[in-house]
């Protein structure tokens, strides 16, 4: 539990265990190649574009063969946690090894001294570690980008479909609305939309099980929660956790002894 703002770490409860991230990684991925196309750029997916997708990853529905903007492609980054949207961005981005190497190089400059990237997507992947602090240092980094803060606070949003033939035999390609699999932020049965958040990222795959990092404003305050794994049995845990700490935090702040603190960037 962090002040986004003054950086200072409230509470803390094994910050450095190395653990899978599952998509939580693509706050990484996302503060590592936002910058570098504006979002009207276009891309015409190949079909070695989608190669190597882990199987049972989660999709927006990207097709071969279709062009997409960026901006469409982060949408399905952010909201449906496409590893297919990844893995275009990747391809635009000179190939996944390069991807994951620029990753890398940019959570050394994070000082995410727990973190080792091996696929961008967070897909489950030997070796593949970081930590609820590291996490946090990303959900930091990147909120200082509009685009990123746009990305992960929009609810739900239409995503380019797939160009087909209609009955005149015109092509015409329609689209499908999608919506953010943040449940503090699109709520869900048992979980209400948390007063003030303002995204981030979840996660879940069999290695990591859920993992989550929130972001809320509250009287001026700004908090962030990393939750990783939490082993109380009960549906969308992993959000129901974040939001008591969360409203733990907004109580505490001002009022504890901080534990710690977010570091800077190296280059900061």
């Amino acid at each position: 539990v962090a002040d986004a703002e003054s950086g200072e770490v409230l509470a803390a409860h094994n910050a450095h265990w190395r653990l899978d991230p599952a998509s939580t990684l693509k706050m990484l991925f996302a503060d590592t190649l936002l910058p570098k196309w504006p979002g009207t750029t276009r891309h015409r997916v190949e079909v070695s574009d989608l190669a190597g997708i882990g199987s049972g990853s989660s999709m927006v529905g990207i097709k071969e063969e279709e062009t997409y903007t960026v901006h469409d492609l982060w949408l399905g980054v952010f909201l449906r946690s496409g590893n297919d949207a990844v893995h275009v961005l990747s391809a635009m981005n000179g190939g996944v090894k390069n991807t994951v190497a620029e990753m890398n190089e940019h959570a050394e400059e994070l000082q995410a001294l727990d973190t080792r990237v091996v696929s961008p997507d967070g897909y489950d992947a030997e070796g593949q570690v970081s930590s609820a602090y590291d996490l946090t240092l990303f959900a930091r980094s990147g909120l200082q980008k509009k685009d990123f803060r746009e990305y992960c606070s929009t609810v739900s949003a239409k995503f380019p479909g797939e160009t087909k033939k209609n009955k005149k035999g015109k092509k015409v390609r329609g689209s499908f609305e999608i919506q953010n699999t943040n449940r503090l932020l699109s709520g869900a049965p048992g979980v209400p939309v948390y007063q003030g958040i303002a995204g981030v990222k979840n996660g879940n795959t069999t290695n990591a099980g859920a993992t989550f990092t929130g972001v809320a404003e509250r009287d001026g305050k700004v908090l962030l929660v990393t939750v990783m794994n939490p082993q109380k049995d009960e549906p969308h845990a992993v959000y129901k956790e974040t939001a008591r700490l969360l409203d733990w935090g907004f109580k505490a702040a001002g009022k504890v002894e901080p534990v710690g603190e977010l570091v800077p960037p190296k280059s900061a």
